[in-house]
């Protein structure tokens, strides 16, 4: 039976422990990330089958993972940017939010499944992913399909669409001028993972300051 080779991508090492154990010999594991940085770097390197990575991560998101391979394999020869050589993401979440759903899906993964998935169930989604298709857990293909129904005909900000759901709302408490440890408070993140969102936000938005970014946020009427 084809046994796809997988990079596990979590912040938890007993997550990443409790999967790679109910996958059992479903899979090959050849590698493993806890960050952003780290996991784009072992998926260029091992270019596996199918990556399984979280949506939340503490320097960035599963979206930011595949945005930063892609870009990556596209400077590669040989290596096709859309999807590199076989490589698929399969998102593997807590979170069954819309938002998140539709972030990690619009950058490119090829399924969304939550980590109430049993390891006989999930490794056969991996298998699928492996092989072309598309999988979701139940009820989640509902918010794609309308998500990007809406999409056909609504106006899209470039700028806008480059941040992900959790930057985009720390983007409008930092335009409305709340202070990083009210941001930390109201959205049960630490400081620090706020301070990275912000420069995360300002990076993109190629902004230098609060100030631009409040000014920026009031001309587009979404605060």
């Amino acid at each position: 039976m084809f046994q796809p080779r997988v990079v596990l991508v979590d912040d938890h090492d007993l997550v990443r422990a409790g999967v790679k154990s109910g996958l059992g010999d479903a899979v090959h594991v050849v590698g493993e990330a806890s960050d952003t940085d780290d996991a784009v770097d072992v998926i260029v390197e091992t270019l596996p089958d199918v990556v399984l990575l979280d949506v939340h991560l503490p320097s960035g998101t599963g979206a930011d993972v595949i945005k930063g391979v892609l870009a990556r394999l596209a400077h590669i020869p040989d290596v096709r940017a859309e999807g590199g050589r076989g490589v698929a993401f399969l998102a593997l979440s807590v979170s069954d939010a819309p938002d998140d759903v539709i972030s990690v899906i619009r950058a490119g993964a090829r399924g969304y499944v939550t980590k109430a998935i049993s390891g006989a169930d999930l490794a056969d989604a991996v298998r699928r992913v492996a092989e072309g298709d598309a999988v979701f857990s139940p009820r989640l293909a509902g918010f794609v399909i309308d998500a990007f129904s809406a999409s056909i005909s609504e106006p899209v900000d470039p700028e806008l669409d480059q941040l992900s759901p959790r930057e985009q709302e720390v983007m409008r408490l930092l335009a409305r001028g709340y202070a990083y440890k009210e941001i930390a408070r109201r959205l049960t993140i630490s400081i620090k993972t706020v301070e990275t969102h912000a420069s995360n936000v300002l990076r993109k938005l190629q902004l230098s300051n609060r100030h631009e970014l409040s000014r920026w946020a009031a001309k587009r009427r979404i605060v």
